[in-house]
Protein backbone atom coordinates (compact mmCIF):
# COMPACT_ATOMS: atom_id res chain seq x y z
CA UNK A 1 0.00 0.00 0.00
CA UNK A 2 1.21 3.57 -0.83
CA UNK A 3 0.52 6.58 0.82
CA UNK A 4 -1.88 7.78 -1.55
CA UNK A 5 -3.82 4.26 -1.17
CA UNK A 6 -3.62 4.62 2.59
CA UNK A 7 -4.69 8.10 3.07
CA UNK A 8 -8.25 7.32 0.59
CA UNK A 9 -9.04 4.21 2.61
CA UNK A 10 -8.25 5.81 6.37
CA UNK A 11 -10.63 8.65 4.76
CA UNK A 12 -13.15 6.20 3.26
CA UNK A 13 -13.27 4.43 6.92
CA UNK A 14 -13.71 7.68 8.72
CA UNK A 15 -16.41 8.59 6.57
CA UNK A 16 -17.97 4.71 6.54
CA UNK A 17 -17.84 5.26 11.08
CA UNK A 18 -19.79 8.34 11.26
CA UNK A 19 -23.93 9.09 11.09
CA UNK A 20 -24.83 11.29 8.18
CA UNK A 21 -25.22 13.81 10.87
CA UNK A 22 -21.94 13.70 12.09
CA UNK A 23 -20.43 14.19 8.50
CA UNK A 24 -22.78 17.24 7.78
CA UNK A 25 -21.37 18.72 11.65
CA UNK A 26 -18.07 17.74 10.59
CA UNK A 27 -17.85 19.25 7.16
CA UNK A 28 -20.14 22.49 8.63
CA UNK A 29 -17.39 22.86 11.32
CA UNK A 30 -14.27 22.51 8.64
CA UNK A 31 -16.36 25.21 6.27
CA UNK A 32 -16.61 27.69 9.13
CA UNK A 33 -12.93 27.45 9.77
CA UNK A 34 -11.84 29.01 6.96
CA UNK A 35 -10.93 32.83 6.28
CA UNK A 36 -13.97 34.89 6.10
CA UNK A 37 -13.29 36.01 1.77
CA UNK A 38 -13.09 32.21 0.85
CA UNK A 39 -16.78 31.50 2.38
CA UNK A 40 -17.56 34.13 0.90
CA UNK A 41 -16.82 33.64 -2.45
CA UNK A 42 -17.35 29.47 -1.79
CA UNK A 43 -21.08 30.94 -0.65
CA UNK A 44 -21.62 33.37 -3.63
CA UNK A 45 -20.56 30.35 -5.97
CA UNK A 46 -22.63 27.51 -4.74
CA UNK A 47 -25.57 29.56 -4.96
CA UNK A 48 -25.25 31.15 -8.43
CA UNK A 49 -24.95 27.94 -9.45
CA UNK A 50 -26.92 25.87 -7.80
CA UNK A 51 -25.43 22.57 -8.80
CA UNK A 52 -24.71 20.78 -5.55
CA UNK A 53 -26.96 22.57 -3.29
CA UNK A 54 -27.87 26.63 -1.34
CA UNK A 55 -25.02 28.10 1.19
CA UNK A 56 -26.16 30.61 2.97
CA UNK A 57 -24.25 30.74 6.75
CA UNK A 58 -25.89 33.95 8.26
CA UNK A 59 -29.84 32.65 7.82
CA UNK A 60 -28.99 29.16 8.46
CA UNK A 61 -29.24 27.67 5.12
CA UNK A 62 -26.99 24.68 5.28
CA UNK A 63 -28.39 22.97 2.17
CA UNK A 64 -24.98 22.43 0.79
CA UNK A 65 -23.44 20.76 3.83
CA UNK A 66 -26.75 18.21 4.07
CA UNK A 67 -26.17 17.17 0.20
CA UNK A 68 -22.54 16.75 0.79
CA UNK A 69 -23.20 14.69 4.07
CA UNK A 70 -25.54 12.45 2.41
CA UNK A 71 -23.65 11.27 -1.07
CA UNK A 72 -21.21 10.83 1.43
CA UNK A 73 -22.58 8.76 3.56
CA UNK A 74 -24.67 6.51 1.22
CA UNK A 75 -22.67 5.89 -1.66
CA UNK A 76 -18.81 5.66 0.07
CA UNK A 77 -18.60 2.29 -1.63
CA UNK A 78 -19.57 3.37 -5.07
CA UNK A 79 -16.33 6.12 -4.38
CA UNK A 80 -14.36 3.12 -3.16
CA UNK A 81 -15.61 1.48 -6.64
CA UNK A 82 -14.17 4.01 -8.20
CA UNK A 83 -10.94 4.49 -6.51
CA UNK A 84 -10.53 0.83 -7.24
CA UNK A 85 -11.40 1.24 -10.78
CA UNK A 86 -9.44 4.39 -12.10
CA UNK A 87 -6.31 3.11 -13.58
CA UNK A 88 -3.43 5.04 -12.64
CA UNK A 89 -2.37 7.43 -9.39
CA UNK A 90 -2.83 10.86 -10.76
CA UNK A 91 -6.98 9.94 -11.25
CA UNK A 92 -6.63 8.14 -8.02
CA UNK A 93 -4.97 11.31 -6.12
CA UNK A 94 -7.74 13.73 -7.80
CA UNK A 95 -10.47 11.29 -6.41
CA UNK A 96 -8.93 11.56 -2.90
CA UNK A 97 -8.52 15.20 -3.43
CA UNK A 98 -12.16 15.45 -4.40
CA UNK A 99 -13.14 13.53 -1.02
CA UNK A 100 -11.01 15.22 0.85
CA UNK A 101 -12.13 18.36 0.16
CA UNK A 102 -16.13 17.54 0.52
CA UNK A 103 -15.02 16.29 3.95
CA UNK A 104 -12.51 18.28 5.58
CA UNK A 105 -12.35 21.39 2.96
CA UNK A 106 -8.56 20.71 2.52
CA UNK A 107 -7.16 21.93 -0.31
CA UNK A 108 -3.80 20.26 -0.27
CA UNK A 109 -4.22 17.26 -3.13
CA UNK A 110 -6.68 19.65 -4.90
CA UNK A 111 -3.51 21.91 -5.81
CA UNK A 112 -1.64 19.45 -6.18
CA UNK A 113 -3.76 17.58 -8.65
CA UNK A 114 -4.58 20.67 -11.27
CA UNK A 115 -3.05 19.42 -14.58
CA UNK A 116 -1.41 22.45 -16.58
CA UNK A 117 0.39 20.25 -18.90
CA UNK A 118 -2.29 19.26 -21.85
CA UNK A 119 -5.67 20.67 -22.60
CA UNK A 120 -9.04 20.38 -20.96
CA UNK A 121 -9.89 16.42 -22.58
CA UNK A 122 -7.14 15.90 -24.83
CA UNK A 123 -4.29 14.31 -22.23
CA UNK A 124 -2.13 13.35 -24.71
CA UNK A 125 -0.68 10.29 -22.12
CA UNK A 126 -3.83 8.80 -22.73
CA UNK A 127 -5.03 9.78 -25.91
CA UNK A 128 -1.85 10.14 -28.09
CA UNK A 129 -2.94 10.48 -31.97
CA UNK A 130 -6.05 10.65 -33.85
CA UNK A 131 -7.17 10.05 -37.00
CA UNK A 132 -10.75 9.50 -39.02
CA UNK A 133 -12.47 10.36 -35.68
CA UNK A 134 -15.99 11.29 -35.66
CA UNK A 135 -16.18 13.47 -32.57
CA UNK A 136 -19.53 14.47 -30.97
CA UNK A 137 -18.96 17.77 -28.95
CA UNK A 138 -21.81 17.92 -26.46
CA UNK A 139 -21.96 21.65 -24.92
CA UNK A 140 -19.76 23.12 -27.88
CA UNK A 141 -19.93 26.42 -26.65
CA UNK A 142 -18.20 28.57 -29.10
CA UNK A 143 -15.93 26.10 -30.38
CA UNK A 144 -13.38 26.01 -28.16
CA UNK A 145 -12.81 22.20 -27.35
CA UNK A 146 -12.81 21.48 -31.35
CA UNK A 147 -10.34 23.68 -32.29
CA UNK A 148 -8.45 22.50 -29.21
CA UNK A 149 -8.61 18.91 -30.19
CA UNK A 150 -7.59 19.72 -34.27
CA UNK A 151 -4.86 22.21 -32.66
CA UNK A 152 -3.62 18.74 -30.54
CA UNK A 153 -4.14 16.28 -33.18
CA UNK A 154 -3.75 17.99 -36.55
CA UNK A 155 -6.39 19.14 -38.78
CA UNK A 156 -6.60 15.72 -40.71
CA UNK A 157 -7.71 14.03 -37.05
CA UNK A 158 -11.02 13.88 -37.82
CA UNK A 159 -13.50 12.82 -40.57
CA UNK A 160 -16.68 14.20 -39.14
CA UNK A 161 -17.38 16.57 -36.00
CA UNK A 162 -20.99 17.11 -34.84
CA UNK A 163 -21.69 20.08 -32.82
CA UNK A 164 -24.27 21.00 -30.11
CA UNK A 165 -24.87 23.95 -28.76
CA UNK A 166 -28.30 25.06 -27.05
CA UNK A 167 -27.59 29.28 -26.55
CA UNK A 168 -28.34 31.12 -29.34
CA UNK A 169 -25.43 33.50 -28.66
CA UNK A 170 -23.27 30.67 -28.41
CA UNK A 171 -24.16 29.25 -31.39
CA UNK A 172 -23.24 32.51 -33.41
CA UNK A 173 -19.88 32.76 -31.93
CA UNK A 174 -19.64 28.76 -32.41
CA UNK A 175 -21.01 29.32 -36.42
CA UNK A 176 -18.34 31.93 -36.80
CA UNK A 177 -15.59 29.96 -35.67
CA UNK A 178 -16.14 26.71 -37.20
CA UNK A 179 -18.54 27.42 -39.79
CA UNK A 180 -15.65 27.49 -42.33
CA UNK A 181 -14.04 24.35 -41.60
CA UNK A 182 -14.52 20.90 -43.51
CA UNK A 183 -16.94 18.38 -42.42
CA UNK A 184 -18.06 19.84 -39.09
CA UNK A 185 -21.86 19.64 -38.16
CA UNK A 186 -23.13 23.05 -36.17
CA UNK A 187 -27.03 21.74 -34.48
CA UNK A 188 -28.86 24.27 -32.45
CA UNK A 189 -30.31 21.07 -30.39
CA UNK A 190 -30.07 20.10 -26.96
CA UNK A 191 -29.07 16.39 -26.05
CA UNK A 192 -31.10 14.21 -23.98
CA UNK A 193 -32.49 10.81 -23.55
CA UNK A 194 -35.29 11.98 -25.66
CA UNK A 195 -36.66 13.19 -28.54
CA UNK A 196 -38.78 16.28 -28.04
CA UNK A 197 -38.74 20.26 -26.42
CA UNK A 198 -38.09 21.55 -23.52
CA UNK A 199 -36.48 25.15 -22.26
CA UNK A 200 -33.38 26.72 -22.24
CA UNK A 201 -32.32 27.97 -18.66
CA UNK A 202 -29.70 30.50 -18.04
CA UNK A 203 -27.80 30.89 -14.77
CA UNK A 204 -26.57 34.35 -15.60
CA UNK A 205 -23.18 33.30 -17.81
CA UNK A 206 -22.89 32.13 -21.52
CA UNK A 207 -20.96 28.98 -20.60
CA UNK A 208 -23.66 27.37 -18.15
CA UNK A 209 -26.75 27.43 -20.12
CA UNK A 210 -28.78 24.19 -19.76
CA UNK A 211 -32.04 21.92 -20.23
CA UNK A 212 -34.99 22.09 -18.25
CA UNK A 213 -38.73 21.48 -18.33
CA UNK A 214 -39.51 24.87 -17.44
CA UNK A 215 -38.29 28.70 -18.85
CA UNK A 216 -38.86 31.23 -21.35
CA UNK A 217 -36.98 30.06 -24.35
CA UNK A 218 -37.70 26.34 -26.25
CA UNK A 219 -35.15 24.78 -27.33
CA UNK A 220 -35.66 20.96 -29.98
CA UNK A 221 -33.99 18.30 -27.94
CA UNK A 222 -32.63 14.65 -29.22
CA UNK A 223 -31.09 11.39 -28.37
CA UNK A 224 -27.84 10.81 -30.23
CA UNK A 225 -28.83 7.39 -31.20
CA UNK A 226 -31.42 8.78 -33.55
CA UNK A 227 -30.14 11.81 -34.14
CA UNK A 228 -26.33 10.37 -35.70
CA UNK A 229 -26.35 7.14 -37.57
CA UNK A 230 -22.97 6.42 -38.64
CA UNK A 231 -20.62 4.97 -36.15
CA UNK A 232 -19.07 7.75 -33.31
CA UNK A 233 -15.08 7.42 -32.01
CA UNK A 234 -15.54 10.61 -29.38
CA UNK A 235 -17.60 12.18 -27.38
CA UNK A 236 -17.28 15.21 -25.43
CA UNK A 237 -19.57 16.62 -22.69
CA UNK A 238 -20.08 19.23 -21.09
CA UNK A 239 -23.59 20.23 -20.05
CA UNK A 240 -24.24 21.84 -17.32
CA UNK A 241 -25.68 18.47 -15.69
CA UNK A 242 -27.61 16.98 -18.11
CA UNK A 243 -24.61 14.09 -18.91
CA UNK A 244 -26.54 11.13 -17.66
CA UNK A 245 -29.43 12.00 -19.70
CA UNK A 246 -27.32 13.06 -23.06
CA UNK A 247 -25.54 8.96 -22.19
CA UNK A 248 -28.75 7.21 -21.71
CA UNK A 249 -29.51 8.63 -24.92
CA UNK A 250 -26.13 7.45 -26.59
CA UNK A 251 -26.42 3.63 -25.30
CA UNK A 252 -26.43 2.20 -28.18
CA UNK A 253 -23.86 3.78 -29.62
CA UNK A 254 -21.57 3.41 -26.65
CA UNK A 255 -22.45 -0.47 -26.65
CA UNK A 256 -21.91 -0.93 -30.16
CA UNK A 257 -19.31 1.67 -31.25
CA UNK A 258 -17.41 2.11 -27.94
CA UNK A 259 -16.65 5.71 -28.57
CA UNK A 260 -13.82 7.24 -26.14
CA UNK A 261 -15.77 9.02 -23.77
CA UNK A 262 -14.59 12.88 -22.26
CA UNK A 263 -17.26 13.68 -19.05
CA UNK A 264 -17.18 16.17 -17.30
CA UNK A 265 -18.86 14.66 -13.82
CA UNK A 266 -18.68 18.05 -11.73
CA UNK A 267 -22.14 19.31 -12.21
CA UNK A 268 -23.89 17.23 -9.33
CA UNK A 269 -22.91 15.67 -6.24
CA UNK A 270 -23.87 12.59 -7.97
CA UNK A 271 -22.42 12.71 -10.80
CA UNK A 272 -18.59 11.52 -9.87
CA UNK A 273 -19.86 8.11 -9.05
CA UNK A 274 -22.86 8.00 -11.27
CA UNK A 275 -21.58 8.61 -14.53
CA UNK A 276 -19.18 6.10 -14.27
CA UNK A 277 -21.61 3.38 -12.56
CA UNK A 278 -23.93 3.92 -15.69
CA UNK A 279 -21.20 3.83 -18.30
CA UNK A 280 -19.83 0.37 -17.13
CA UNK A 281 -22.85 -1.19 -17.27
CA UNK A 282 -23.40 -0.21 -20.56
CA UNK A 283 -20.35 -1.76 -21.86
CA UNK A 284 -17.82 -3.44 -19.04
CA UNK A 285 -14.69 -2.83 -21.33
CA UNK A 286 -14.63 0.31 -20.40
CA UNK A 287 -11.40 1.40 -18.64
CA UNK A 288 -11.52 4.78 -16.26
CA UNK A 289 -9.21 8.01 -15.73
CA UNK A 290 -9.95 11.28 -13.86
CA UNK A 291 -7.96 14.62 -14.78
CA UNK A 292 -8.50 17.77 -13.49
CA UNK A 293 -8.29 21.44 -14.39
CA UNK A 294 -9.87 23.20 -12.15
CA UNK A 295 -9.25 25.71 -9.13
CA UNK A 296 -8.00 24.88 -5.53
CA UNK A 297 -10.49 26.02 -3.27
CA UNK A 298 -13.61 23.62 -4.81
CA UNK A 299 -13.28 20.71 -7.15
CA UNK A 300 -14.91 22.01 -10.57
CA UNK A 301 -13.45 21.10 -14.51
CA UNK A 302 -13.18 16.90 -13.20
CA UNK A 303 -13.37 15.32 -16.59
CA UNK A 304 -13.75 11.39 -16.71
CA UNK A 305 -11.94 9.94 -19.75
CA UNK A 306 -13.30 6.13 -20.27
CA UNK A 307 -11.65 4.44 -23.00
Amino acid sequence: MNIIDYKFNKLTLDIKENSELDIFYHIKEKFLLLNDATKKSCEDFFNQFLYWGKLDIKNKEYEFFKLKAKVLKNHIEDFIWLYDSLMDYQSKTILLAILDNFYNWSFNYLNKSIQNLYDDYFDLDLISSCKDEVLVDLGAYTGDSVLSFIKNYGEGCYKRIYCYEINKKNFEFLNNNLGKLNNIILNLKGVTDKNGDMFLKENGTLSSSKVDFTGDIPIKTVKLDDDITEKITMIKSDIEGAEVAALKGAQEHIKNDHPKLLISIYHSNDDIWQIPRMIKEMDSSYKFYLRYHGGSIYPTEITLIAL
